[in-house]
């Protein structure tokens, strides 16, 4: 039988606050274990939490970027599950009110574009961090995690297939970072994501049997497990058994998934009205504030790039790839109006020199300015193309002005046409039998007399002037 998939994928994003959401501890990561930590979130009798009101904005410019509807008034409640990380017992999440939903994003597939349904979007407390000891039957306990802020961001069952699931977690990573207010770093775990996933006969409405799958810590990975998951569930109902509804862990190495626990309900986990957090108020000017904040958003930038700066497409998606990157592309632009030209070096020798290093944008030693500057020398005729790229190596190398660099390695452009002219005249007398060639109609000759000319010249004539007085000179106008 031929089946559809139906998937929903939940999110976790953890936000970039320099605190907790409900206490004041550290949440930079990678600190010795147990050291950002306080009574609250370690869960201490008779300690209060108190929200951070920067997670709430955060939240709702996420909610605002992907044209959910937020609510009034949102209420945090208890989740109560076991959580050997987490030491008071329950985890302050969101339930029955959330504070966005109804949302959607869109993203391209094929060429065209498709919309996501998001369900919602809440708030919510982290966990802390197990660390098995692989020698010894114990495992220890890093709580530094512990009250780290997260927004959970859950999509409708809209996506159908693993490539389209890639791309949805791609399109919401790069807004998150866009609006900076999460890394994205899922080695880090900052972007976590599971997949509910289930199959259906082709052209039928009813869901069928749903498996969540975690532990999947890059986009491979998740459309890798996904498509396995696919594979798995079609095998189980095509034996005439019955799909099993249960949470799945995917296996990198073996490139399975393992049956981990029975699939929880909402009923599971017995939420109840957090009593100690009282509701949050949101009303339409600290709406209004937050969306005044918001910056250009990729898919919008890209959009606005290929029809200003006339690009093509596959240029605008690699220069909007981070909001920095696009801001330097656009730096460059302004200081030399060479749209074109400007996203041929970045693209080309800036980002290949920072990939090598690997460095971001924001750490590259060539300034937008000096970019620029380079583009002008190449457009006034200062330095060719060739020049310009060991310019550009000495600009990343050292971080000197490009005119700096072409004063120390003699690297201007020749360009008087008397001076070439000379030395045109000598090469021509030196080789009669290539030129009585291309006289007598074999223009490819007219390849070796250029070379000659660069090689006379150490690479310094001028393109454009040699070929003009190369074929005056042989053609013997001149």
């Amino acid at each position: 039988m031929e089946y559809e998939p139906v998937i929903g994928l939940e999110v976790h994003a953890q936000l970039l606050t320099n605190t907790k959401i409900f206490c004041g501890c550290s949440t930079k990561f990678g600190a010795t274990p147990n050291t950002h930590t306080c009574p609250v979130c370690l869960g201490m009798p008779g300690v209060l939490p108190v929200l951070n009101k920067k997670v709430v904005e955060f939240m709702m410019k996420m909610a605002l970027a992907t044209h959910c509807t937020i609510n009034g008034e949102c209420n945090f409640a208890r989740k109560n599950y076991f959580y050997p990380d987490l030491p008071k017992g329950y985890q302050i999440s969101q339930y029955a009110s959330p504070p966005a939903e109804h949302g959607w994003i869109e993203m391209e597939i094929d060429g065209g574009k498709k919309r996501i349904g998001i369900t919602r979007i809440h708030m919510e407390e982290d966990a802390g961090k197990l660390l098995h000891d692989e020698h010894n039957p114990v495992s220890h306990v890093d709580l530094n995690r512990t009250g780290v802020p997260l927004i959970e961001i859950v999509s409708e069952p809209d996506i159908r297939g693993a490539e389209e699931a890639a791309a949805y977690l791609r399109r919401l990573h790069e807004i998150l970072v866009y609006l900076e207010i999460c890394d994205g770093n899922m080695e880090e775990g900052s972007f976590r994501c599971d997949a509910n996933v289930s199959l259906r006969p082709r052209g039928t409405e009813t869901f069928g049997t749903r498996t969540e799958l975690k532990n999947m810590n890059s986009f491979r990975n998740v459309q890798r497990a996904i498509e396995y998951e696919i594979k798995r569930q079609a095998y189980v109902l095509d034996s005439g058994s019955a799909v099993v509804q249960e949470t799945r862990l995917w296996d990198d190495t073996a490139g399975v998934t393992h049956s981990m626990r029975s699939k929880e309900e909402a009923h599971d986990y017995r939420y109840f009205p957090d009593p100690d957090l009282v509701p949050v108020v949101i009303d339409d000017a600290w709406i209004e504030a937050v969306l005044n904040t918001l910056p250009e958003l990729p898919l919008e930038k890209r959009e606005r790039f290929v029809r200003e700066y006339q690009i093509p497409a596959y240029d605008a998606g690699v220069l909007t790839a981070s909001r920095s990157l696009a801001d330097y592309y656009e730096e460059v632009v302004r200081l030399s109006g060479q749209p074109k030209i400007a996203s041929n070096w970045v693209m080309g020798d800036v980002l290949r020199f920072l990939n090598e290093d690997k460095k971001e944008i924001r750490a590259c030693p060539i300034a937008p300015a000096a970019l620029a500057e380079m583009i002008r020398l190449i457009q006034d005729g200062t330095i060719s193309g060739k020049m310009a790229k060991e310019v550009s190596e000495a600009m990343y190398r050292t971080g000197k002005a490009p005119g700096a660099i072409i004063e120390e390695k003699g690297l201007v452009q020749i360009t008087d046409e008397g001076a070439l002219a000379g030395m045109i005249s000598e090469i021509i007398g030196k080789n009669p039998a290539q030129t009585a060639q291309y006289r007598e109609g074999k223009e490819k000759v007219f390849g070796f007399f250029v070379g000659q000319v660069m090689k006379a010249t150490g690479g310094k004539a001028n393109p454009q002037v040699i070929n003009d007085l190369l074929k005056k000179m042989l053609a013997g106008t001149e």
